[in-house]
């Protein structure tokens, strides 16, 4: 008797679903992990194609791609966050700028450079403001400090921009400090003590734009 093609189709179809015969086949992990290499291969194989010296070739162009990142990360190092002067210098928790040289010395007694960094700026921009060289504003920040303390001692200018930004390097960037930086800071901090202000140009800069705006 000769059986139907479509039945015949179904009853090998109905049989070969059986379990036994599907015993030895791969996981979806292994099946997953198959589908992926053959896809590799086939984008290897179009790559290689396209580009002169076939397969030779496209293996030079990715080991040289591999070497110039390598050689960049090795120049430039980590990409770093970039530091932000949005938060404010000090904290709700008034303190003199004795108080803050104790606790920046604390810290770098323990070996604490990036703790130590912060409370001597802190400690320089209160000396400051103890000598009535800046107002004592709330909420502002190391860059405005250095600003605005530059003005009264030119001098320093460049070192106080170099204070504000190794204090965002350290508060907003991540970077940990050195003991090269504290006795940096330690240092400028002892001769702005020392250094006799000059609020006469500093007061000047208003005058001579109060005198340009009425003459205008």
């Amino acid at each position: 008797m000769t059986i139907p093609r479509d039945p015949a189709r179904e009853a090998a179809r109905r049989e070969l679903s059986k379990r036994m015969y599907h015993e030895n086949d791969p996981g979806w992990f292994q099946r997953a992990l198959d589908a992926l290499w053959d896809w590799l291969g086939r984008l290897f194989g179009t790559a290689a194609s396209a580009t002169p010296g076939g397969a030779v070739g496209l293996t030079v162009v990715i080991l040289f791609a591999v070497a110039v990142l390598a050689a960049l990360w090795w120049r430039l190092g980590t990409p770093r966050r970039r530091p932000t002067s949005t938060a404010v210098l000090f904290d709700e928790r008034p303190r003199s700028a004795a108080q803050h040289r104790a606790a920046s010395e604390a810290h770098a007694a323990q070996g604490h450079w990036s703790q130590a960094v912060q409370e001597r700026m802190r400690a320089l921009v209160r000396s400051l403001e103890e000598r009535a060289l800046l107002d004592a504003r709330p909420g502002r920040t190391a860059d405005e400090a250095a600003a605005e303390a530059g003005r009264v001692l030119p001098a320093h200018t460049d070192r106080l921009r170099a204070a504000a930004r190794e204090f965002d390097d350290v508060t907003y960037g991540g970077r940990r400090a050195g003991e090269q930086s504290y006795h940096r800071l330690a240092e400028l901090d002892r001769d702005l003590e020392r250094t006799r202000p000059n609020l006469a140009d500093s007061a000047a800069g208003p005058a001579r734009s109060t005198r340009q705006g009425a003459a205008e």
